[in-house]
């Protein structure tokens, strides 16, 4: 995965505007993409292409529409490498804290 892409990708709202798009509905064509975007046909196209190049939408040819959906993948991954481990150690301050303010209400009962 090149991770760049990604990144470059979701750093344009129209693009991540599409993502959205595609997870409420998946499959979906590009004009039906372009009903919710205020833009030419073309320049979504050309959005749709950067997803596509990120690995983030995957094209499937149906006869002559060209269905477009989300690969969730690459998200995924990078919630993995940089997102969950930094969550990881807040989570566990977190539970570390609860475990030690319930241990010291029931020396407190005592």
């Amino acid at each position: 995965m090149d991770i760049d892409k990604v990144f470059k990708a979701l750093a344009d709202p129209t693009r991540r505007r599409l993502l959205d798009l595609l997870h409420r509905d998946n499959g979906q064509t590009l004009v039906s993409l372009c009903e919710h975007l205020d833009m030419t046909r073309q320049a979504v196209s050309q959005h749709l292409q950067q997803l596509e190049e990120a690995n983030l939408v995957a094209v499937v040819r149906r006869g002559r529409e060209k269905l477009h959906y989300l690969n969730p993948v690459p998200l995924f991954e990078i919630h993995e490498r940089w997102i969950g481990k930094f969550e990881r150690n807040r989570l566990g301050v977190l539970r570390d804290l609860k475990r030690s303010l319930e241990s010291d209400d029931n020396n407190d009962k005592a």
